[in-house]
């Protein structure tokens, strides 16, 4: 019999509602301004605008320039744009490519394709909370790597890198390096400042901000020499050709607008949520451990649990029967049985890995879920554990 009677969604890593403005706004470009913003009469040039609007808000919000804005379909199209483009445009000047142990499989898919097209992959450990230090990945780097790649939140356990001081000990041992962070777990959510982290590219997606699926960006520091690898009309300056997605272009470019200008309001919101769970789960006494940082240390929307003698899938399920939605890891893989290469990576046992649970939040949670979530742990682990 299900505790509780409102639908409780705790999977905003792995996507987020559009919101309904965002949503009404999509509708009218899609039904009202229809236009191919390739075409020259009015209704091209009217989509045209609306893309132009869009990248600017996106340029404005992290403070870079309109021209270093690229559109894409989302976060997956971008890490694999920026990396294989990266390396091949570079290999004459070295064949060496270095990632973190715990990125997400868009990118570790793409250096794994990359490493059997002839390129010299290291991974770059991370310690028990899941950050790298900065002297590991210094001593990875050798006068012939060419990229580097580290996301900037784990979209596992929200562990937030030391960017700015990554980039600093690769760019000093290696000047002509290309350095990548993958920040689709970080937008809105921590700050983004391309200029002031010192990156010369970082992805980003719009379902994870609430806007649509299907749309998401590159951006590219000025000089940063790419290639296309979708090629055709030459759109966005003849980087990445085909029609844009104007409706999703729009919708990404409210969405982001928003969640960079209510950030620090809503992160602070979403770590008291974060704070409020775990003097629950004690007065329940549900032996809950975290996984990763420390929470003053995450990013403010993610917090991975494990509980001992139990499958974090089995206690995804009954949570779900209770109308509460969590996740066992990377939606990307968590229909997989495998065991977490990211909690792998930061010691935990096969056993301790299968029986976490990654809970996610967005601005739209409430205290009150907070309460219907800690009730439901209680009873499953009351069930599930003997």
């Amino acid at each position: 019999m299900s505790l509780n009677t409102k639908e409780v969604y705790l999977d905003n890593s792995a996507t987020t509602p559009v919101l309904p403005d965002i949503a009404d706004r999509i509708r009218s470009v899609m039904v009202d301004e229809f236009g191919n913003p390739s075409s020259s009469h009015s209704k091209g040039v009217l989509a045209e605008s609306l893309i132009t609007e869009a990248r600017k808000n996106i340029s404005q919000a992290l403070e870079v320039k309109n021209k270093e804005i690229f559109f894409t379909s989302g976060g997956t199209e971008s890490n694999n744009w920026a990396l294989v483009s990266a390396a091949l445009s570079r290999r004459r000047r070295g064949d060496h490519i270095i990632c973190s142990s715990i990125e997400h499989p868009s990118v570790l898919e793409v250096v794994k394709y990359l490493g059997q097209n002839g390129f010299k992959v290291d991974y770059c450990p991370v310690n028990r909370w899941g950050i790298i230090e900065p002297d590991v990945l210094a001593d990875l780097v050798n006068p012939g790597t060419v990229l580097v790649s580290i996301m900037l939140v784990n979209n596992e356990i929200g562990s937030v890198q030391p960017i700015k001081d990554l980039v600093k000990v690769c760019k000093n041992k290696n000047p002509n390096i290309i350095f990548h962070s993958d920040c689709v777990q970080a937008v809105g959510k921590v700050q983004v400042y391309p200029r002031q982290m010192g990156v010369d590219l970082i992805s980003m997606s719009a379902h994870k901000i609430h806007g649509p699926k299907g749309a998401g960006a590159l951006f590219v520091k000025e000089g940063t020499n790419l290639r296309s690898i979708i090629y055709g009309g030459g759109q966005e300056l003849g980087f990445r050709s085909g029609t844009e997605n104007v409706p999703g272009i729009v919708g990404f470019g409210m969405a982001l607008k928003r969640a960079i200008g209510e950030q620090n309001e809503i992160s602070e919101r979403m770590s008291s949520l974060k704070e409020y769970l775990l003097t629950l789960l004690n007065k329940y006494s549900v032996p809950g451990r975290i996984n990763g940082p420390a929470l003053a240390q995450a990013a403010p929307h993610i917090i991975n649990l494990s509980f001992a003698g139990v499958r974090g899938e089995v206690l995804a399920r009954v949570l779900e029967a209770d109308q509460i939605y969590v996740s066992t890891g990377s939606a990307c893989t968590s229909r997989k049985t495998k065991t977490s290469h990211v909690l792998k990576a930061i010691g935990l046992s096969d056993q301790e890995a299968a029986g976490s649970i990654r809970i996610s939040l967005s601005g739209l949670n409430t205290r009150e879920d907070m309460e219907h979530l800690a009730e439901a742990l209680k009873h499953a682990l009351e069930q599930l554990v003997h």
